[in-house]
């Protein structure tokens, strides 16, 4: 069964940390406890939160801002964890520093803003990278080597959905327009990145949404079609805690993925002629493998990974921008669809 490399065997790196928020956190924690990388810089629009987050995880340095951040000499990649609304700017800036940068998913709010960035990185010479975690985990690795062995023939449909629940809040991230907020964005590209990993790009998009009362989506299905016989059926929304499970469906067989799906888990084969099997291995957070992957290609001199390359990313992000199109979600500043 395929194996995924230990993070603590990637070069070691020295992180700077822009936006100290939960995720970023994670992250920090992570990269602190698994990888040989350093974190050695922080920084937030506010001193106090800057100081509480270097306390917390051991950081030497904090700024006051993020200008300062990337033009921090000690730091060689800056993993960016604002709001989505944000991650175009601080990428941008990041790499107008000469910086390394891992952005949060979603990459961008759109595909425009995340051309942008690929245009500069490549200009820069820099390596980016969406920090879609999901792709460099251990079940992962072993999902690919089951179904590229045939052990499930042909792919027919792949399920997975992400739902989370958050009581209703104006004020919130979540449901914010100004933010980029909505269930897509920061749950569903779990579920698309997840099939487009498996299938690739599809050929036809097709979706039905419910809207927050700030016009941000709530909750939105999704069938993405695949030629003639070939589907992925996703769900995501913001007011219930889904199952979070994947299955994927073939001529030969099926594999059910546990939940949550797109972190470390376990999955079970079931094939047409009774033969089961499951693969399941024990693993600590996750955020590491994403971590050691940026590492590794900085090393190597790489600009982009070839398990989340730029294209996949425009991919992803072009799915979804048509998503939205049919649901009706436009954020401030976007052009109307």
């Amino acid at each position: 069964m395929a194996r995924t490399e230990d993070p603590r065997s990637a070069p070691p790196i020295r992180w700077g940390i822009l936006g100290a928020g939960n995720i970023a956190s994670t992250f920090a924690h992570s990269v602190r406890e698994f990888t040989r990388a350093q974190l050695v810089a922080v920084g937030s629009r506010h001193r106090d939160r800057a100081e509480r987050f270097a306390t917390a995880h051991g950081i030497p340095t904090t700024h006051v801002g993020y200008r300062e951040l990337v033009e921090d000499k000690q730091v060689d990649a800056v993993y960016v964890a604002t709001p989505h609304s944000e991650h175009h700017e601080h990428a941008l800036l990041a790499i107008k520093a000469g910086k390394h940068v891992l952005v949060e998913k979603s990459f961008t709010r759109n595909s425009a803003e995340a051309e942008e960035i690929f245009a500069a990185a490549k200009a820069a010479g820099v390596f980016v990278m969406e920090a879609m975690w999901t792709r460099f985990l251990p079940h992962v690795a072993a999902l690919h080597q089951v179904i590229e062995a045939g052990e499930i023939g042909d792919i027919v449909n792949i399920r997975a959905d992400h739902g989370q629940y958050f009581p209703f809040d104006a004020s919130s991230r979540l449901y914010a327009p100004e933010l980029a907020g909505g269930a897509l964005l920061d749950l569903g590209v779990y579920p698309v990145s997840w099939a487009q990993d498996f299938l690739g790009v599809p050929t036809g998009v097709h979706a039905y949404g419910q809207l927050t009362p700030t016009g941000v989506d709530g909750q939105i299905s999704m069938v993405l079609e695949y030629g003639d016989q070939v589907q992925a059926t996703l769900n995501t929304t913001l007011w219930a805690k889904t199952p979070t499970t994947s299955s994927i469906s073939g001529t030969e067989g099926y594999i059910r993925v546990a939940g949550s799906f797109y972190g470390p888990t376990q999955f079970r084969v079931a094939r047409r002629d009774g033969r089961e099997w499951t693969f399941e291995q024990p693993y600590a957070r996750g955020l590491q493998y994403e971590a050691a992957e940026v590492a590794r290609r900085v090393a190597a001199g790489d600009t982009e990974s070839p398990r989340m390359t730029w294209q996949g990313t425009l991919d992803v992000m072009r799915t979804m921008d048509e998503v939205r199109r049919q649901v009706g979600v436009v954020y401030p500043g976007e052009p109307a669809a």
